[in-house]
């Protein structure tokens, strides 16, 4: 089985790909991983922040072959104040089209809402009165459309980086084209206003322990391939569009 592991930041998978071997010879900004043994092909992609991004991540992991599943990985803010570091996505929903993946059959719906830009508390608001969403992503929506097309399964295990009411500075302006974000710039401009550094302080001491979490959740999976145990009942399934109020 080839598996792809699709995430926007190489912090993301850090913990992860601890002792992994380091694929060569990437496009920019694209950075690959390649676990070492076993039965499995698995790869860890990172292309950047947002869905051009993730597009990139997903072909390069399917360069060399098909992928048998694919895993979208990573950081997503909070929407409510239910933080806990990491969740079992069943519902991916794109708030830019209003398609819905199903990765789940049941009842509850433990939904990420993939939007096109970082969202700050306002709009964070906004994205879970409108889409009954827990978390909010840039990527996901993404991954399950190419996923749904190759006709693979698909898993979502996202970690909490961020708080419902956390008070973040706009990034969206310091995201280059290529998905990654522009450091020197950003930090020049979060130098001189001194009411976000709380919320990156807090950011920052959450994003690494996000990510081992992260990678707790997922090495586990990759052992047991138990797609009950993570609520997977197949191949994608997509509803039409709709506001998904409630």
């Amino acid at each position: 089985m080839k598996i792809g592991i699709i995430a926007a930041l190489p912090d993301e998978l850090k913990p992860l790909v601890r002792g992994w071997g380091r694929v060569k010879g990437m496009a920019k900004g694209v950075s690959m991983w390649r676990r070492p043994g076993g039965p499995d092909e698995i790869l860890a992609v990172c292309g950047g922040m947002g869905s051009a991004a993730a597009l990139r991540a997903f072909a390069a992991a399917e360069a060399d072959g098909p992928l048998d599943l694919v895993l979208s990985v990573g950081w997503a803010g909070a929407l409510t104040g239910e933080e806990n570091l990491s969740h079992v996505m069943s519902e991916i929903v794109d708030a830019q089209t209003g398609e819905r993946f199903l990765l789940t059959e049941g009842e509850r719906r433990l939904r990420v809402v993939t939007a096109a830009r970082v969202a700050d508390a306002a709009e964070k608001r906004r994205l879970r009165e409108s889409y009954g969403a827990v978390l909010v992503d840039m990527e996901a929506a993404a991954i399950a459309r190419l996923a749904q097309m190759r006709g693979i399964p698909m898993c979502c295990f996202k970690a909490v980086s961020d708080g419902a009411g956390a008070e973040l500075p706009d990034i969206n302006p310091f995201i280059g084209a290529d998905g990654q974000l522009m450091l020197p710039r950003f930090l020049a401009h979060v130098a001189v206003r001194p009411q976000f550094w709380g919320a990156l302080i807090e950011m920052g001491s959450r994003g690494p322990k996000a990510a081992k979490e992260l990678a707790r959740t997922i090495e586990a999976f990759l052992v047991e391939k138990d797609f009950a145990a993570v609520n997977r009942t197949g191949v994608i399934g997509k509803t039409e569009a709709d506001p998904l109020r409630g």
